[in-house]
């Protein structure tokens, strides 16, 4: 036995009370996320006027319950009057329970459309938050094809929430409305048993909860595996979808390696995937789709057979009769509102999850930006454009990319960055834009300055060659002029024709047309610091001097911080730092000065020498 202050071990939960727990946590995440929807004006205005119009649906069904009793009635008593009057009676009923059946859907999908616009903005805001959309890529946990989580899922955890409130309100006041009817009308059987008379009360009452009791619990136990099964096939089919995006993203690239044939075994095999989940989700189907045909079928002839007895004893006639039958049916769907819904309740449990389980990471994203431990600090302060003090970049596990790396570049400065591959360079971009925030460190920029990154492989958004261009900026935000101005001096004068035509530009250009386009954007934004991750490697060298020489021109006083690999860059540089792969992570192991021609070494360029050599004195003392 464990010695008296021992800490006794904690009891090792299962592998299904830990996936238990799980999914109570991602469903608490994914209401704690969309239920504040309800606290805007126009939520309650729809569910108040959805719940009203139950209400009253539920009062016409109650009419058309008791003119079956008055209908069948008059047929029996061969009273042509009353039946002409019923006859006549039916159609407003009929009508009114249309019309209100119509309002009823269009207020439902209202709320659907309102809570899913409201939730979507939530969640995509959330996602679009300090770059977290490409960290999610970068740690581990399950929140793959967001993409396909947010427009699919979300569609599907705002819909069928609205659909099961809607439906499960109308069952309880049905059930508790028609209770009351099987109830009057069935009053209590008495039956012969031995010799022995038994009176039942409320027999139709007791035989309507046995029956769905029997329904329901079939269900619930044949159809178990539901839930995992529909979010296998969930997962499933956004994996395909992803797959088909990358193909169309890297189609150049896949035609010219002849690509074809290794893409479609991958296709094939994705399809296989899914269509083995939908295979599963098909079995689930068929089997409680037993239980629901099996209950269809039952529910109208059980009530005609309760009531049998006492309609051939004389003590309850036809209209009571069918009234009985009427108010059993509404009452066993009414109780086998799980039954039916079962199926999709299992669809909703599983994009539920899926959409709870992307709001955990990014809840994870957002705890660590707001400790700050673990993360690279940013501020803006000091007089130098840019200064990095002891800036290590890890992986989200703590793995070194980059250690310690101490360097201050000043305003208006030209540095390049360069080293092998694998030494941490792209990463150290990523850092210095936010992107990639684990690590150590601080990272100061000059209060106030705007920073432009160039990567290697330009984003080019949907839509014209204008907006393309101006981009990060509205498509309207620089004049028509300037635009053609740029593109000209760029190399892209043949372009400048088609800025407003509406094009597939991410396939139509080159990637060397592809940068030069970025050069364009990055003149007209005027950024203070420039950071270029090989920009220029899908241009021939005189096309990099050219571009090079035009940074130089326009952004005379801007900073500049190139990575590259290119030995011809360090005339467009005035320092370079090195870069070398060491076990424990990348370091910065050397900070030359680089010798420009005498065109470039201008006595700007000569007071900032100065004056850095001032600052690292001071430093080192």
């Amino acid at each position: 036995m464990p010695q008296a202050g021992e800490i006794q071990p904690s009891r090792q939960l299962s592998e299904a009370e830990a996936e238990a727990n799980e999914r109570r946590y991602l469903f608490r995440r994914f209401w704690s996320g969309g239920f504040g929807f309800w606290s805007t004006r126009r939520s309650w205005i729809l569910t108040i006027g959805l719940a009203g119009v139950i209400v009253v649906n539920i009062g016409v069904q109650y009419g058309l319950n008791v003119w079956n009793r008055n209908f069948f009635d008059a047929l029996q008593n061969r009273d042509t009057a009353a039946a002409l009057q019923q006859g006549l009676l039916f159609p407003l009923l009929a009508a009114g329970s249309v019309l209100l059946g119509v309002f009823a859907v269009n207020l439902r999908m209202a709320t659907q459309r309102s809570w899913r616009l409201w939730l979507t903005n939530t969640v995509v805001g959330y996602w679009l938050a300090n770059g977290r959309y490409f960290q999610l890529n970068l740690i581990r946990g399950d929140h793959g094809n967001p993409e396909y989580r947010i427009a699919e899922d979300l569609r599907v955890g705002t819909d069928a929430p609205v659909d099961f409130a809607a439906g499960f309100f109308q069952a309880v006041l049905s059930a508790l409305t028609f209770i009351v009817v099987l109830w009057t009308i069935g009053g209590a059987l008495t039956i012969s048993l031995g010799g022995r008379e038994i009176t039942i009360p409320g027999f139709l009452v007791i035989g309507a909860i046995v029956y769905a009791v029997i329904a329901s619990g079939s269900m619930v136990i044949i159809g178990r595996r539901f839930v995992s099964a529909a979010e296998a096939k969930n997962q499933s089919e956004a994996e395909y979808r992803y797959v088909l995006t990358r193909l169309r993203e890297n189609g150049e690239s896949i035609a010219l390696l002849g690509g074809e044939d290794e893409e479609r075994a991958g296709l094939d095999k994705a399809l296989k995937k899914v269509l083995r989940a939908w295979r599963d989700l098909a079995v689930q189907h068929m089997r409680t789709t037993v239980i629901s045909q099996g209950s269809g079928q039952l529910a109208p002839v059980i009530p005609v057979l309760l009531c049998a007895p006492k309609f051939l004893a004389g003590s309850m006639s036809l209209g009571e009769v069918m009234q009985a039958a009427s108010a059993f049916v509404i009452v066993q769907t009414a109780f086998s509102w799980l039954v039916d819904n079962y199926p999709r309740f299992a669809d909703w449990t599983a994009s539920a999850r899926r959409v709870g389980s992307l709001l955990v990471s990014l809840d994870a994203l957002e705890r660590a930006e707001e400790t700050g431990v673990g993360y690279i600090q940013r501020s803006e302060k000091g007089e130098a454009a840019l200064r990095l003090r002891n800036v290590s970049v890890t992986l989200d596990d703590g793995t070194q990319v980059i250690k310690e790396t101490d360097v201050s570049i000043e305003q208006g400065e030209k540095v390049l960055v360069v080293g092998e591959s694998g030494t941490g360079k792209s990463s150290l971009v990523r850092a210095l834009a936010g992107l990639w925030p684990w690590g150590g460190g601080e990272i100061q920029f000059h209060k106030g300055a705007k920073l432009f990154l160039l990567p290697q492989r330009p984003y080019l958004p949907v839509g014209t060659l204008r907006r393309a261009v101006s981009y990060p900026s509205p498509e309207d935000a620089f004049d028509d002029d300037k635009v053609a101005e740029v593109m000209n001096q760029v190399g892209l004068k043949d372009f400048v024709g088609k800025l407003d035509e509406d094009e597939p530009w991410e396939q139509i250009l080159s990637g060397g047309e592809k940068q030069r386009l970025a050069f364009a954007r990055l003149i007209l934004q005027e950024p203070d610091i420039v950071v270029l991750d090989e920009a220029t490697s899908a241009l021939d060298p005189p096309s990099q001097d050219q571009l090079m020489e035009l940074l130089r021109k326009h952004l005379e006083k801007a900073t500049v911080l190139s990575v590259g690999h290119r030995p011809e860059l360090e005339a467009f540089h005035e320092r370079k730092l090195v870069m070398d792969a060491q076990k424990d992570g990348a370091r910065l192991v050397r900070d030359i000065n680089i010798m420009s021609p005498p065109r470039r070494r201008s006595s700007r360029w000569k007071w900032r020498m100065r004056r850095r050599k001032k600052r690292q004195r001071a430093e080192a003392a």
